[in-house]
C-alpha cells in the first residue's frame, strides 16, 4: 500500500520496494471552477509544467541539459525521460509522466527535485491558489504499484507561481525519496532554476 507523505517527510526507495530500479513519477492537479451562477463560467486552463532538475553533490545544476522538461524531454545518460507537456490538466490520473531508471542515473548526480510551475503565470494571472487536487506520486514500474504519493491542498499555496515538490537522492548508496512541498513565486521555469546555477 502506498505511503501518504506528509510535507518533510522522508522514505527509503529501498526499504518500501526492494530492488526498485525503474520508478515513474507523476503528477496531477485539477483547476477551481469558475465564479458566477452555480460556476458556469469556465475558468482558462492551467499549464502545469513538470519538469526534474539533476543536482550534483553540492545541490547545483552543472548544465542546463541537467534541466529535464517539455523543450529537453530526455537526459543524455539515457536515464530521465519526460513523457511530454500536458496543456490543460484536462482528464484523471497523471497529466505529467517521468521516467526515472535509477541505475543509469551518472554517479554525478546525487539528488533529482521534482519541480512544476506555471506556464505564463503572469499574463494569465494564475497562481496554486486557484489548483486543486495536486499530486505527486512515484509508481514502481515492474510491478506498477505506488511507492509514495504526496498531495498537496490549494489554499495553501495562494499567490505562489511554482513549487518544488518532492526530492529523490542518493544517500549511504540507497535512492531516498523526500516530500518537500515548498511554494515559490517565480516567472518560469528560468527564474526557477537560476538558483541552482
Amino acid at each position: 500500500m502506498a505511503i501518504n507523505l506528509k510535507k518533510g517527510q522522508r522514505i527509503s526507495l529501498k526499504k518500501e520496494a526492494p530492488g526498485l530500479t525503474n520508478v515513474m513519477c507523476g503528477l496531477g492537479w485539477d483547476v477551481a471552477q469558475g465564479g458566477g451562477l452555480f460556476g458556469m463560467f469556465k475558468t482558462a486552463d492551467f499549464d502545469l509544467d513538470a519538469s526534474v532538475l539533476c543536482l550534483n553533490s553540492h545541490d547545483k545544476l552543472e548544465s542546463k541539459s541537467d534541466v529535464i522538461y517539455f523543450g529537453n524531454l530526455r537526459h543524455s545518460s539515457g536515464a530521465i525521460t519526460h513523457l511530454g507537456d500536458n496543456l490543460t490538466g484536462a482528464g484523471a490520473g497523471d497529466d505529467e509522466q517521468i521516467l526515472v531508471d535509477l541505475p543509469k542515473i551518472p554517479e554525478r548526480i546525487i539528488k533529482l527535485v521534482f519541480v512544476v510551475n506555471i506556464y505564463e503565470c503572469i499574463q494569465r494571472q494564475q497562481d496554486f491558489g486557484k489548483v486543486r487536487n495536486a499530486f505527486v506520486r512515484l509508481v514502481d514500474l515492474s510491478n506498477n504499484k505506488e511507492i509514495a504519493r504526496y498531495s498537496l491542498s490549494g489554499e495553501e499555496y495562494q499567490g505562489q507561481t511554482g513549487m518544488i515538490l518532492a526530492e529523490v537522492y542518493r544517500e549511504d548508496d540507497e535512492w531516498k525519496m523526500a516530500a518537500v512541498g515548498e511554494g515559490i513565486a517565480v516567472n518560469g521555469l528560468q527564474a526557477l532554476t537560476n538558483s541552482y546555477y
